[in-house]
């Protein structure tokens, strides 16, 4: 793929900039944003400390990936989209009653019209197999009749793939198409108990790795005139074949579902993952938008991102325009600044120096902290604390981010749900104080995970406060989520 300007795609530059002004101005945490028409890449900004060669996580485009590559292994003949699942695992299911023996086929899978309703969760299980998690669960409904989110089912048709080619389903994806399109030869994914990938959620490659993979998506099959996989299963994928969404609203998730791929407004199609990983491709423009984020506990954020696109750039694509030199100044010169979102609000309180330097003992608590203390100088502030890890510290600035590990140790790092001793997750920690008597602290975990933390303290008085911590994040975090009380001592 090649650069151009946006009017050279057929695009203002001022729209361009307009979009992206939009997104920060609703506080969304945003790290990268691509846009390219054709094979012409006219958007390319990274949000430091992420940056052009960061391996981000994925989370739920993965699915897509996965999808492609049942549709290698059936071109190879490796596999029939009618097989059904169990096919392909008689040792997990030899011993089950039939009445328990999922009769799901490879096309319900890719479909999520599964014969499970309520998928059981391999995080709360635990095991040392995933795959073994996923025949635990009992039939609930008829497959091929409604609609359910499964990313469990997702996470076997993976498990499939390794199956029939004796390897990993990214490898596989590599040696058939990855590698001829500049796909990163150091992308990868994460991996589940049982040495599965972990397909439904781990890919792990950069912004610009999901672009042409969105590409040759969007080119059905094809890459600088190539066919490598055929045309008729990649437009069976990208269009919606089942309804979702019960009550009829509409929203982003609301325009049908293909083969692990959404459908999208006016024609498009995308690859949605968890914190809005998005990869949009609209056929009418060959147009495609991808982004990569981490607005984990804003359920508003995929509506403010579709609004924003299909607002200020998609009804605005057209023929190529004339330069717009200053246009195109502007746009340069607000994406050369970029960085990760911190909260904005005041940094300073006439409250702060009264509690600067105490020390708070906690009543019993869900987190287990026995102590905390703020030490709190210009600009910036430490959280020093107790919790049954033993004693941490949390460095913030104020209105800016401070980055550096999150202090809680041994969570997962290369395989999900397994604690990896000793590992901290990066992170990027900012705080302000919305009230006089109130400091808020939000952390963004940035890693191979990605989670937001944050922590409210609401003083009554110089000796009484309240402490509030809510976390959105994957398995992990669970020693920061409740209230406690605390006095000074």
């Amino acid at each position: 793929m090649r650069y151009c300007t946006p009017e050279q795609a057929g695009i203002p530059s001022a729209k361009v900039l307009e979009l992206l002004q939009s997104l920060e101005s609703k506080n969304l945490s945003t790290h990268a944003v691509l846009m390219a028409r054709g094979d012409q890449i006219f958007c390319e900004c990274y949000y430091k400390p992420f940056h052009k060669e960061f391996k981000h996580r994925m989370y739920s485009v993965s699915k897509s990936f996965v999808s492609v590559a049942v549709g290698f292994c059936e071109q190879d003949g490796l596999l029939s989209l009618d097989d059904p699942l169990i096919k392909f695992f008689p040792e997990y299911v030899k011993d089950l009653p039939p009445e328990k023996i999922p009769p799901s086929t490879l096309r319900e899978m890719l479909l999520m019209e599964t014969s499970q309703e309520a998928a059981l969760s391999w995080f709360r299980v635990g095991g040392d197999d995933r795959v073994k998690t996923y025949f635990c669960e009992h039939t609930k409904k008829y497959p091929h009749t409604l609609f359910r989110y499964d990313s469990n089912g997702s996470f076997m048709l993976g498990a499939v793939v390794e199956r029939v080619t004796g390897k990993p389903f990214m490898t596989y994806l590599h040696e058939k198409v990855l590698d001829d399109i500049g796909f990163s030869c150091d992308a990868y994914c994460l991996q589940t108990p049982g040495g599965h990938s972990w397909g439904d959620s781990g890919v792990m490659c950069t912004a610009m790795d999901l672009m042409r993979f969105a590409r040759f998506v969007l080119n059905y099959g094809t890459w600088h005139g190539k066919r490598y996989l055929n045309e008729q299963y990649l437009r069976d994928a990208t269009t919606p074949q089942v309804s979702v969404g019960d009550y009829g609203f509409v929203y982003h998730g609301a325009h049908g579902y293909g083969y692990q791929f959404w459908g999208a407004p006016e024609g498009c199609f995308a690859m949605l993952g968890m914190g809005n990983q998005i990869a949009l491709c609209d056929p009418t423009h060959d147009f495609i938008f991808v982004i990569n984020s981490d607005n984990q506990g804003n359920s508003y954020a995929y509506e403010l991102i579709y609004e924003a696109l299909f607002q200020t750039v998609i009804p605005f694509l057209g023929d190529p325009l004339p330069e717009d030199k200053e246009g195109l100044q502007m746009l340069a010169r607000f994406g050369e600044d970029r960085k990760l979102f911190a909260l904005k609000g005041p940094k300073n309180s006439t409250f702060s120096h009264t509690v600067s330097g105490k020390t708070f003992v906690c009543e019993p608590n869900p987190m287990g902290w026995k102590w905390f203390r703020l030490q709190l100088t210009e600009g910036q502030g430490t959280l020093h604390y107790e919790n049954d890890q033993g004693v941490k510290e949390l460095s913030f600035g104020l209105g800016q981010n401070v980055f550096g590990s999150f202090s809680q140790e041994g969570y997962s790092d290369l395989v999900g749900t397994v604690s990896a001793p000793g590992h901290k997750y990066a992170c990027a920690c900012s705080a302000d104080w919305p009230e006089v008597q109130k400091l808020r602290i939000r952390v963004q975990i940035i890693d191979k995970y990605f989670g937001n933390l944050a922590i409210v303290l609401g003083f009554r008085d110089a000796d009484h406060v309240s402490v509030r911590m809510s976390k959105t994040a994957e398995h992990f975090l669970q020693e920061y989520n409740g209230v406690l009380n605390a006095i000074a001592q």
